[in-house]
């Protein structure tokens, strides 16, 4: 049984858009935050944007505001994260990760605790 899993990743030119989606159990969708975080080969994981379960403001890191959108559906235990205007310099795997913590709203990876695998997003020029 999957209990956090990521989809929608794939290649793009620039400009382009994808809807990457996050599907957890239900016991697992409970936790307080999610949140999408991304790594670049040879970088550090970097948060990109988070929101609460309880219907809480989304949060965004810089880079990407303006651009994507995080959103969820309870019915569904599903978070979503929709990448428009892409650039090539997004290129990375997604990451969707959840926390119990109140302080996941600062996007830092050591604040959560349960992450699923990834899905690969490709942005060509």
């Amino acid at each position: 049984q999957v209990q956090l899993e990521e989809s929608g990743g794939g290649s793009v030119q620039a400009g382009g858009s994808l809807r990457l989606s996050c599907t957890a159990s239900r016991y697992i969708f409970s936790r307080g935050c999610f949140g999408w975080f991304l790594q670049a080969p040879g970088k550090e994981r970097e948060g990109v944007a988070t929101i609460y379960t309880n219907g809480g403001f989304p949060y965004y890191a810089d880079s990407v505001k303006g651009r994507f959108i995080i959103s969820k559906d309870n019915a569904k235990n599903t978070v979503y994260l929709q990448l428009n205007s892409l650039k090539p310099e997004d290129t990375a795997m997604y990451y969707c990760a959840a926390t119990k913590s109140a302080s996941g709203f600062r996007l830092k990876s050591p604040d959560y605790d349960l992450w699923g695998q990834g899905t690969q997003v490709t942005v060509s020029s």
